[in-house]
């Protein structure tokens, strides 16, 4: 049999067939790896830092973590971010209702093994998305979180990068401590 490019649907189907989350892009698809315990704290605080604090104030906002799946319509992919935020009403993907198509912010949790393609070509195609505002990128290794703020002319991005102290997410009006998306991080010596 011939290697050829895989159609959504197909897509789709081998992930339901093998219970396994798989990123597809434009006819190929990528297996997802497995986190590590830091890397699932990161992406539990995040979630629960940002669930709380949109609780208190934006109501119209709701957060997803892990296997909820975004498509990008302009470059044919459907990606797994560690958690993502919508405001306002839900839009999913023609051909897949359970793929979101609007977030306003999309967090990353880096690991060596993805660190550079978090940064680059996905975050490529993450740009694609119309309703984007900030992309954050969250270390595992030290505490460190690059936000990437697109400015409302939509084609600049600002990148802000946070040691300590408080992180801003604009999109969301909103400021998470460095402590509370770290809380019961170890690292390593």
């Amino acid at each position: 049999s011939t290697l050829r490019d895989l159609t959504v649907a197909e897509y789709l189907d081998i992930e339901q067939e093998h219970d396994q989350r798989y990123e597809y892009h434009d006819g190929f698809i990528y297996a997802l790896a497995g986190g590590s315990i830091n890397h699932n704290r990161i992406s539990g605080n995040s979630f629960g830092t940002l669930r709380g604090e949109l609780r208190n104030g934006k109501k119209d906002c709701e957060v997803f973590i892990n296997d909820v799946k975004v498509h990008i319509a302009s470059s044919n992919s459907y990606l797994y971010p560690d958690v993502m935020v919508v405001c306002g009403d839900i839009e999913t993907a023609e051909h897949n209702k359970e793929s979101i198509t609007n977030p306003v912010l999309i967090i990353e949790v880096l690991s060596e093994s993805t660190a550079s393609y978090d940064r680059g070509d996905k975050f490529h195609k993450y740009r694609q998305i119309p309703s984007l505002v900030d992309y954050v990128l969250i270390e595992q290794t030290s505490q460190q979180v690059d936000v990437f703020h697109r400015d409302r002319g939509g084609e600049l991005w600002k990148i802000s990068s946070f040691t300590g102290g408080d992180v801003h997410l604009a999109s969301l009006d909103l400021t998470l401590t460095l402590d509370a998306l770290y809380e019961g991080v170890v690292f390593e010596e």
